[in-house]
């Protein structure tokens, strides 16, 4: 009998460690000065990004699948083409979710997946051309 082997979902610790990330990923945005090209990209109230991040999260790390039951496919590069992201916005969106992965308790192997994953993400959402 082979044993199941647990998600990235399960590894971080289920629905109440991913809420925990994106609390403190939307934490770092509110508050680092060096994030505010983002910060001005969401609304006042972060609640409803903050609640769309963490369905999307649970399923892309191998949880429920809240997001696409409730909006269908994410389409997360079509989703975020009416807001200029470059190299600039990539890295401050990376520095607040790096910073809220480190405010957790998460396994080294793990964190770097996470890392190279997240990393590959925000890059692909580039769809500005740095000159």
């Amino acid at each position: 009998m082979h044993e199941r082997s647990e998600t990235p979902y399960e590894r971080l610790g289920g629905e109440q460690a991913v809420r925990r990330l994106v609390e403190r990923f939307y934490q770092e945005m509110d508050q680092l000065p060096e994030t505010k090209t983002i910060r001005q990209m969401h609304p006042d109230d972060l609640a409803g990004s903050s609640e769309k991040l963490f369905m999307f999260l649970s399923g892309w790390l191998g949880g429920p699948s809240l997001y696409i039951a409730t909006y269908g496919h994410p389409r997360l590069r079509a989703r975020h083409l009416m807001v200029p992201i470059g190299e600039a916005e990539r890295d401050q969106w990376l520095l607040c979710m790096e910073r809220a992965l480190d405010s957790l308790e998460i396994e080294p192997a793990l964190r770097r997946e996470l890392s190279e994953s997240f990393a590959r993400t925000a890059d692909h959402m580039r769809n500005q051309v740095e000159q």
